[in-house]
């Protein structure tokens, strides 16, 4: 069972980055509540202010739109206090998305491979991107081309196909904890 006392405090927003079926969301909710800060999700924000699903984005004025409007939301969000944010899958390709998180927060890839995510994604109609002929060639793709972009963030945590939500999260705050100057450890008393 999960320790659910504050794990310390947190200094920078962390940026939950990696391929889609990663765990961001579900990861980020837990390490939100675990560290005693806010969980944002840049997709969920992007659709509140267009008032659209992101596939209806992506319908309607196409994937470079998407990016360029997704980077202004992730700014924004990173004006905010410190706490957890979990972003689209193709948010860390974009130079001036990667510039803006490394000036204003920690990402961190949460990395995965190739069967997990297939696992998580294949039998999802949400994904824009997976709506191909072969969503799984696509998928593989995919995550050929951005792992290079995905590896350039400031912590990478590699996932394990038994980790559950809980172990994955305790690895994640392993990693933090190696960077007082992102997560400050609480004095004890």
């Amino acid at each position: 069972m999960a320790n659910f006392i504050q794990q310390g405090r947190l200094k920078r927003s962390i940026v939950l980055v990696g391929m889609m079926g990663a765990g961001k969301t579900a990861i980020g909710r837990a390490l939100s509540a675990r560290l005693g800060v806010p969980f944002r999700d840049s997709d969920q924000a992007l659709e509140e202010a267009a008032n659209m699903t992101v596939p209806e984005i992506f319908a309607r004025d196409g994937e470079p739109f998407f990016r360029e409007k997704e980077g202004q939301i992730i700014s924004r969000l990173l004006d905010l206090p410190p706490g957890i944010l979990a972003t689209g899958g193709g948010a860390y390709l974009s130079a001036p998305t990667r510039t803006i998180i490394a000036e204003k927060g920690l990402a961190l890839w949460l990395k995965a491979d190739f069967d997990v995510l297939w696992e998580r994604v294949r039998h999802k109609d949400t994904r824009p991107l997976l709506q191909t002929a072969d969503p799984k060639a696509t998928l593989a793709q995919l995550l050929n081309d951005r792992a290079p972009h995905y590896a350039q963030a400031g912590l990478i945590v590699e996932s394990q196909p038994s980790y559950s939500i809980d172990d994955m999260t305790n690895a994640v705050l392993s990693a933090l904890r190696t960077l007082p100057e992102i997560l400050e450890p609480l004095n004890d008393a």
